[in-house]
């Protein structure tokens, strides 16, 4: 049974509406059933390509449903293993049990088919969503080669706008799925766009520029396309996808010259050598392949990647090849030869950003290159070094377009969110140096503390290892394939050490990995870890990276805030599933996870085991209950703070006064003179953080725009900081003070317009001050952020939103002059009810999913939100929604919340107050 890949379609609750044959119950039948009942396969002789041959049933069972019976439909017994054969086999992907309902449920409604009864494994004619609220994401994108017109794909349509001012001029629709890739050609002349369905096509078709009539359309591959690109000399079509397949196409009568079969995963992004000789391929496969276009024959594969590269381009000059993706490091190869394999050596490979890269562009004049990332972050950087020349702010969505701007200083950007962005190359000096972009060297830090050393080798032995004193700047190399690098130290007993590694951060091929070790040459324990209760990965493995969607047996046994251990990995449960189809967000609940005690981020298979764990002090032996104990050393691999990349960092906390090891490695065992130098900090502990905020607010009067504040921790520092938001312009109000809370990283306020406030002058705005307070260790420590660079008066709202109390108010306490207070305690579920007021918008009102409730306290949640999240349906003004705090909420814990639509943008209904007891 093969399993058909699909484009998931929102749709309303199911006891909301009528049945779709086309939307609900086709998608299933695709996914599980259809890889082997088809016209062509057709095993046991029944095919479910369409209704009616769904109905006619197989060789040994007539009609397979009883329509209004579900429990004695053979459809649905065989599925559920009431019924043999067991369908689909155990060996195959099994039918969700969300699905499985799904399936019950339409059988129970009494099976109703399609509107038009045509095969499933073709594009069906599925009837029409509603239109969405908010705009439709951006998903590719280009200028034409002389800068005046710019095009833009979404899901089924490209427009051409001008480049200037953005206007429309020319709408092209009816492609089939979403545009992956849009380019025009060297003359500017027609317009290439790449798209089609996931499992069933991939299609490149080729329009006139300017009346977008359809000129030719390219088809053969067996899955959607991800890019489409013309020669630069016009005479070729490059055309690559899902399949992996790269297609090699005559521009002039749109006949297939050439196809490349070569690697191993999906092709995302394809780029021509100016000189139309060469094209380069960037794959899922990890790699650039390089291949010489007159005949096929590969040139060279560039696998220095680790992880699924997106994207890739040849400088204008052709003499360097860039590419980027969920190794989150940009790379780059000096090109050798167009004519001949041949080896292209690795110049530069910088650690980028601390989320997988999305995009990357260069600048019209080939010195620049602008990277996005999924965390969202922008960053510019130096060519060819590869340094680091700014960071722009946040952006308030996922970047899924860059581009370069023809023949000027500027770059441009489209959002998932379908907003623009338009940047400007900043007179700024380079930051700092490429790559590093969290822990600068303790010398930087301290002048004049630090003494620097330089490693001698040999230095493997107990005997041999270079002693130095701390703090200490110690340079040194992995000389040779399982070289080992001893260092020895001193520390006295309680006192805290930060060990550092910078390597890859600068260029060298050094995969670090640290271990503390006695003076006698013995592993530290740093922790023991009991497990009280065992588990597996149900539904799917994990990847190293993400923090979402860890779904585990027995979840419900599991509390928030408690260790999972699994496969030498430690993470901290953040937040539980919120419904059948997802599971725990460990820390730091976005973005890339964080690992405990030194482990290392690691990839988890489906079904591997996995324990929730107790952590005891260093040494411990705990009583045996039938599960086991892990003992934890002093060691890291890569950062845990996910923050350094491939170098390690660990914080290292000596049990007794004496003498101590470092070793350093590479955790491959290579190594090298001079490609795999190092420079290893060992200095005191230093917690620290920063804290960065939106800088831009347009408020509407009567309403409010939130403020969001988001927390990097370095070093060990958990615990809380506390914002304060002063010298606000007359008219407006804050959430103040904020808090963010020990171990999390974020925290979201509101700022607030009277109906009577007018727009501040500049000189209010640069009033505002906005200071993050901590205590570290026993010492206060202030910072004074940036304040806003502008604050201004939106539009009158279309709809305002406010929280009042639900049915039971006997936890609600109202306090004339203050605002309202809930109050929850552990474990217990609350009522609530959010109010709208339609000024002039009649649509649903979203107010968001799982983050529904903005800015309330860690483990206090909005509750029983559904598929579709909280919201109130058109025609309605009010909606109840429950508040449930976890068992392991904190009493005592008061927090001002506030509620968010983004129906007209968006709007932050007044705060009110929750209060733990």
């Amino acid at each position: 049974m093969r399993l058909f890949i699909l484009l998931t379609i929102a749709v309303p609750p199911l006891a909301a509406r009528e049945f779709s044959y086309e939307r609900e119950i086709a998608p299933i039948l695709r996914s599980y059933c259809a890889g082997c009942h088809n016209d062509k396969d057709k095993e046991g002789e029944l095919s479910l390509e369409t209704y009616a041959q769904f109905r006619q049933g197989g060789e040994d069972h007539g009609d397979p449903i009883k329509p209004g019976d579900s429990p004695n439909s053979f459809f649905i017994k065989a599925i559920a293993g009431h019924e043999k054969p067991k369908m689909p086999p155990k060996d195959e992907p099994q039918v969700p049990s969300s699905d499985l309902k799904t399936l019950e449920k339409w059988v129970t409604a009494g099976a109703p088919g399609p509107l038009k009864d045509e095969s499933i494994l073709r594009t069906l004619t599925i009837p029409a969503l509603p239109p969405a609220i908010t705009a439709a994401p951006f998903t590719a994108g280009g200028f034409s080669p002389d800068g005046s017109r710019l095009a833009l794909g979404k899901n089924g349509t490209i427009e051409v706008r001008d480049a200037t001012t953005e206007a429309v001029i020319l709408t092209i629709s009816g492609l089939p799925g979403k545009v992956n890739a849009l380019h025009f050609s060297p003359d500017g002349q027609q317009l290439i766009a790449a798209s089609g369905i996931s499992g069933l096509t991939g299609v490149a078709r080729l329009h006139d520029s300017k009346s977008g009539a359809l000129v030719r359309e390219f088809s053969g591959h067996k899955d959607v396309l991800y890019d489409a690109e013309i020669s630069p000399d016009g005479k070729m079509l490059a055309t690559a996808g899902y399949d992996r397949i790269i297609h090699l196409w005559n521009m002039a009568d749109g006949t297939l010259v050439r196809s490349i079969d070569v690697h191993k995963g999906a092709i995302f992004d394809l780029s021509w050598h100016p000189g139309s000789a060469v094209l380069a391929a960037a794959s899922a496969d990890e790699t650039v392949k390089l291949w010489r276009v007159s005949d096929g024959v590969r040139l060279d594969t560039l696998n220095q990647a680790q992880g699924e590269l997106s994207t890739v381009f040849f400088s204008g000059d052709g003499k360097r090849i860039y590419a980027a993706g969920r190794d989150r490091r940009i790379h780059a190869w000096h090109f050798v030869s167009k004519d001949s394999p041949a080896l292209n050596p690795v110049e530069y490979s910088r650690f980028a950003h601390e989320a997988p890269i999305t995009g990357m562009a260069l600048s019209a004049d080939g010195r620049h290159i602008l990277t996005s990332a999924e965390d969202r972050s922008v960053k510019l950087w130096t060519v060819p070094e590869l340094t680091l020349a700014h960071s722009f702010p946040a952006q308030p969505d996922m970047a899924s377009v860059l581009l370069g701007t023809p023949k000027t200083d500027r770059f441009f950007v489209a959002r998932m969110d379908g907003g623009t962005s338009a940047f400007d190359l900043p007179n700024a000096k380079p930051e700092s140096a490429a790559g590093v972009v969290a822990f600068p060297p303790a010398t930087s830090e301290r002048p004049g503390e630090a003494k620097e050393f330089n490693e001698t080798e040999p230095n493997q032995d107990l005997a041999a290892a270079t002693p130095v004193t701390t703090p200490a700047t110690i340079k040194g190399a992995v000389e040779a394939a399982g070289d080992v690098d001893l260092f020895r130290f001193a520390a006295g007993a309680g006192e805290v050490l930060t060990l550092e590694v910078n390597a890859a951060r600068s260029g060298s091929k050094l995969d670090s990995r640290l271990e503390i070790l006695t003076a006698e040459g013995r592993p530290v324990e740093q922790v023991v870890l009991q497990a009280t209760r065992d588990s597996w990965f149900t539904f799917r493995g994990k990847d190293s990276d993400t923090s979402d969607d860890f779904r585990l047996h027995n979840w419900a046994e599991m509390e928030l805030n408690e260790y999972l251990y699994a496969n030498g990995e430690v993470v901290k449960l953040w937040l539980y599933p919120r419904g059948p189809d997802s599971g725990f967000k460990v820390y730091p609940g976005s973005g890339l996870r964080q690992t405990r005690f030194g482990t290392p981020a690691l990839v988890h298979a489906l079904g591997a085991p996995a324990f929730v764990v107790t952590p005891l002090p260093a040494g411990s032996d705990p009583a045996p209950n039938g599960l086991p104990v892990f003992r934890l050393n002093y060691e890291n691999d890569d950062d845990s703070g996910r923050r350094t990349g491939a170098d390690s960092l660990l914080l290292f906390t000596a049990p007794t006064d004496g003498d101590y090891l470092v070793r350093l490695t590479d955790v491959r065992s290579m190594g090298g003179p001079k490609d795999f130098t190092y420079t290893l900090h060992i200095r005191p502990q230093d917690p620290r953080f920063t804290v960065q905020h939106g800088d831009s607010l347009k408020v509407s009067p009567g309403s409010g725009r939130e403020l969001s504040f988001k927390l990097d921790r370095f070093e060990g520092f958990e615990g809380p900081v506390r914002i304060e938001i002063t010298n606000l312009p007359a008219g407006f109000t804050a959430t103040t003070p904020l808090e963010i809370e020990a171990a999390q990283i974020s925290a979201i306020g509101a700022i607030h317009a009277r109906n009577d406030a007018a727009t501040p002058s500049a000189e209010a705005v640069a009033a505002i001050k906005i200071t993050a307070i901590a205590m570290i260790g026993d010492r206060e420590v202030l910072q004074a952020l940036p304040g806003l660079k502008s604050l201004e008066l939106a539009a009158p709202p279309k709809v305002t939103i406010e929280i009042i109390p639900g049915t039971d108010r006997s936890f609600v306490r109202e306090i004339p002059g203050q605002p309202m207070e809930f109050v929850i305690h552990p474990g217990q579920t609350i009522s609530a009810k959010v109010r709208a007021v339609r000024h002039d918008f009649k649509e649903r009102i979203e107010l968001g999913t799982d983050d529904s409730g903005r800015n309330l306290p860690h483990g206090v949640y909005v509750d029983n939100i559904g598929l579709n999240g909280l919201l109130i349906v058109e025609d309605r003004t009010e909606r109840e929604f429950f508040l449930t705090a976890a068992k392991t909420a904190h009493p005592g814990t008061r927090r001002l919340f506030h509620l968010r639509t983004t129906a007209d943008g968006s709007q932050a209904s007044a705060p009110v107050l929750l209060r733990v007891e």
